[in-house]
């Protein structure tokens, strides 16, 4: 059967096994073949490939490894390359097996046996590690502006709203009113510590395994902190075994990425529920919202649902990853190609649920205020007030609870508010109570009360307000 397979390209060494040294007398079986490549995918790697390929050529030429000027032939060989990827010339096929087998394949046919000079002092396990902290490290980077802008969004919203109500919830149920800023900052602050999980997680990332070659370093006279440093890493890995696998770094990110989203669809949950006839906070726009093939009255949340549903796809990454990882012997597998598609999906996922929950604040939806308003006059929510008026006269917290327990029983069977009741009934209940019981219920009051540190009062939010204003300005 094996002479009946197709013949197989000579990759980078020549030899009729592909990539692979004289000691493989035949290449891979089509289907495996297919199976073994990650050329579909990693090319997406490129620019980090060529970027590391540059930093290690001119470090080999440093050395004295190769003579300086080979090194700079090699570095014009690879910003070739880059060009041609750029005029879309760079079209390598399943043959090529990967990015790096493609780069150094093309490298050998534009500059001939020089090209075979490249991989001096490295491997491809530690070349696709580097490449694949340099691309991980400018994702984050951009999730981190993209969260900003999230933020910025939150923010408009919150500004225009610093004195608005919105009923307030616990277990889905009335529990006491807000001022609509607070809420929406809660948000801003979740979003701040995604932010400040993502640079923790950048300074992991930012170590280069480059030079530890396969797995035990190399007796090449390189310089690891040379191509460290011209690739902006700020440290290397310490142990050969350690940086070829280590995948720490993407199980970290995207357990940070899966937060993102988990706050993403906790809002999401909340503007679906808003923008409900039952709850009706919130109008959509035309600009993200979608209708119904069949319902023509229909304004669907297409926009909140989505990123609520996609969720799901970035926990599954990260539980892959760790199942991915979690038997792996020392040092390199083949397992950590898998590592790539999950990485590549969890950040366009963030990315794209980002940008579409930011501009769903900028441009999607606006709160009803007079429907907030009046969703909080209707309401017991003012009841824990009545239990604070008592105690701010000295009637024990626990004695004041349950006299308001029952009180809101007796109004709840009469169909009547706490606002509706005579001043007689409600010094019938104790004698503490006076006419300014009244103003002391009223939502807006009630809100204005809440001054402790980082409450939904109105001055406490005013401030607030200026202090993620200066953050996100700084």
């Amino acid at each position: 059967m094996a002479a009946d397979l197709p013949p197989q390209a000579s990759g980078v060494t020549g030899g009729s096994a592909g990539g692979w040294s004289d000691r493989f007398e035949q290449g891979l079986h089509p289907a495996i073949e297919r199976f073994n490549a990650s050329i579909g995918f990693d090319i997406a790697l490129l620019e980090e490939d060529l970027d590391g390929s540059v930093a290690h050529a001119r470090m080999l030429g440093a050395c004295g490894v190769i003579e300086p000027a080979e090194a700079e032939r090699l570095v014009e060989g690879l910003e070739a390359i880059r060009a041609e990827a750029a005029q879309g010339r760079f079209n390598p096929g399943l043959a090529d097996e990967d990015v790096h087998f493609a780069v150094e394949r093309r490298l050998i046919e534009l500059l001939g046996p020089l090209g075979k000079k490249l991989h001096t002092g490295r491997s491809r396990n530690d070349q696709v590690g580097t490449d694949v902290r340099l691309w991980l490290r400018r994702r984050i980077d951009a999730i981190d502006e993209a969260l900003v802008r999230f933020e910025r969004a939150l923010l408009a919203q919150a500004e225009q709203h610093a004195d608005t109500l919105i009923p307030g919830y616990t277990h889905l149920q009335r529990a006491q009113p807000l001022c609509l800023a607070h809420h929406l900052l809660a948000y801003v602050e979740m979003a701040e510590r995604d932010r400040s999980r993502l640079a923790d997680v950048r300074r992991r990332v930012d170590i280069c395994p480059l030079g530890a070659a396969a797995l035990a370093g190399t007796p090449v006279p390189i310089d690891r902190r040379h191509t460290a440093a011209a690739l902006g890493f700020e440290a290397i890995y310490a142990n050969s075994l350690d940086a070829v696998s280590d995948r720490d770094f993407a199980v970290e990110f995207m357990a940070a990425a899966s937060l993102i989203l988990v706050h993403l669809s906790r809002l999401s949950e909340e503007v679906i529920l808003w923008a409900s006839e039952e709850f009706a906070f919130v109008s959509l726009t035309d600009r993200c919202a979608t209708g119904s093939s069949l319902m023509p009255q229909k304004k669907n949340p297409d926009v909140p649902e989505l990123v609520r549903g996609k969720s799901g796809r970035v926990f599954g990454h990260l539980m892959g990853l760790l199942t991915m990882i979690k038997g792996l012997p020392l040092a390199y597998n083949k397992d950590f190609q898998e590592d790539k598609e999950a990485l590549f999906d969890g950040v366009r996922t963030c990315l794209d649920c980002l940008e579409a929950m930011a501009i769903l604040f900028e441009d999607g939806l606006g709160f009803r205020r007079e429907r907030l308003e009046a969703a909080v006059e209707a309401d017991f929510s003012n009841a824990t007030d009545v239990a604070d008026y008592l105690v701010a006269r000295r009637v024990p917290f626990r004695e004041a609870y349950q006299l308001v327990g029952g009180l809101v029983k007796g109004c709840l069977r009469e169909g009547v508010l706490l606002r509706d009741l005579p001043l007689e009934r409600w010094q019938a209940l104790h004698p503490a109570f006076e006419a300014d019981i009244f103003e002391a219920i009223a939502p807006r009051r009630v809100v204005e009360a809440r001054r402790s540190e980082g409450g939904t009062g109105f001055d406490q939010v005013r401030q607030q307000l200026a202090r993620a204003r200066q953050r996100l300005d700084a």
